[in-house]
């Protein structure tokens, strides 16, 4: 379903090379917080993010990019975005685009406090799966870094 969305912009989902690399190399070790994110995708079959909570900017919107619009993805990549992508956005920069990645700007580091774990669900991908992914991953960061989950809520349709 994912695979549907995502060449309909133009772009390759990301999943079926996570699952790929993770079979023939083992799974990925990056810090607990990358780890958890990956580990999420290969329990539920979805696509997660991790962000750095204390780097976003203001409130956090869902929304449907104009074509044009650019951002600067991890590793410095710069995105532009196509007429009727998602995306996430805070209230000054987009921070996540949903067919071409996370931004620079809220990417995990070794000295985050605060991670933000989100997923999106395309039609055909039921809200259940995206409350046992981001499930997995919370409660991983529980139990081997410590803290506490400060909320776990999936909106369905638009709600909020």
């Amino acid at each position: 379903m994912y695979d549907r969305f995502f060449q309909s912009f133009g772009f390759e989902c990301p999943l079926p090379q996570h699952l790929k690399r993770t079979i023939l190399s083992g799974f990925p070790r990056y810090n607990l917080m990358v780890d958890a994110h990956f580990l999420a995708e290969m329990c539920a079959g979805i696509l997660v993010a991790v962000t750095d909570y204390d780097r976003i900017e203001g409130r956090l919107m869902l929304d449907v990019a104009r074509g044009g619009e650019r951002s600067v993805g991890m590793g410095g990549r710069q995105f532009v975005t196509k007429e009727g992508e998602i995306v996430l956005r805070d209230e000054k920069d987009i921070i996540c685009v949903l067919c071409q990645g996370a931004d620079e700007k809220t990417r995990v580091e070794d000295d985050t406090q605060n991670v933000l774990f989100y997923s999106y669900a395309v039609s055909g991908v039921d809200g259940t799966y995206l409350k046992e992914g981001l499930t997995v991953a919370a409660e991983t960061m529980v139990q081997f870094g410590g803290g506490t989950i400060k909320g776990l809520e999936v909106f369905v349709n638009g709600s909020v």
